[in-house]
């Protein structure tokens, strides 16, 4: 799928937001991709998980797992579109575990997939579970890369898009210097 149709998607539905927002992983930027309006319209959720799947479609996948909230769909429909089962984590007590009965057998081949990855932080705590069950991470899959190419999972990396996007430490944050206002449109509660 090309960028620039992958860009007209974003756009469309609103997902690409300008401001001064306050990342999951604590460091502030003028742009945030807010997924979940990605989400609410199963056809371009479907056509953007069709094309992550067709990146491993020649590895044995058994399972495919991503982090809540923002990942929750996306491994659904990748989960579909590869034909297998599909879970999430979750966080409990401020852990990324799995929950609801959900689990990893010995051995399953596990495919790790997140909406948008700035720091990988997310996606690193569920390639633990998985390792903790046994389980051998494949992959891991990407809506939007957002690391600037600084990520590393140790395994196959593939976004669907890979965007520039600046950040910053808080306290080197140029745009918490001109006074504009903070806003924290993700899942994840840092206090």
């Amino acid at each position: 799928m090309e960028k620039e149709k992958v860009l007209e998607i974003l756009r469309k539905t609103g997902a690409m937001l300008e401001g001064h927002f306050l990342l999951t992983s604590g460091r502030h930027s003028d742009r945030y991709i807010q997924c979940a309006r990605v989400f609410q319209y199963p056809l371009y959720c479907e056509m953007l998980s069709r094309h992550l799947a067709d990146s491993f479609k020649g590895e044995k996948i058994d399972v495919v797992v991503g982090p809540a909230i923002g990942g929750i769909v996306f491994a659904y429909e990748v989960g579909k579109e590869l034909g297998v089962r599909s879970i999430f984590a979750e966080r409990e007590n401020g852990i990324m575990t799995l929950r609801r009965g959900f689990e990893i057998k010995e051995g399953e081949n596990v495919l790790v997939v997140e909406d948008v990855t700035t720091t990988g932080g997310s996606v690193k705590e569920v390639i633990q579970i998985v390792k903790d069950y046994g389980g051998n991470v494949i992959g891991v899959g990407s809506l939007v890369d957002r690391s600037n190419g600084e990520v590393n999972f140790g395994v196959k990396f593939v976004p669907v898009i890979v965007l520039d996007v600046k950040s910053y430490e808080a306290q080197n944050c140029p745009l918490c210097k001109q006074g504009l206002p903070l806003v924290k449109p993700g899942s994840r509660n840092l206090r």
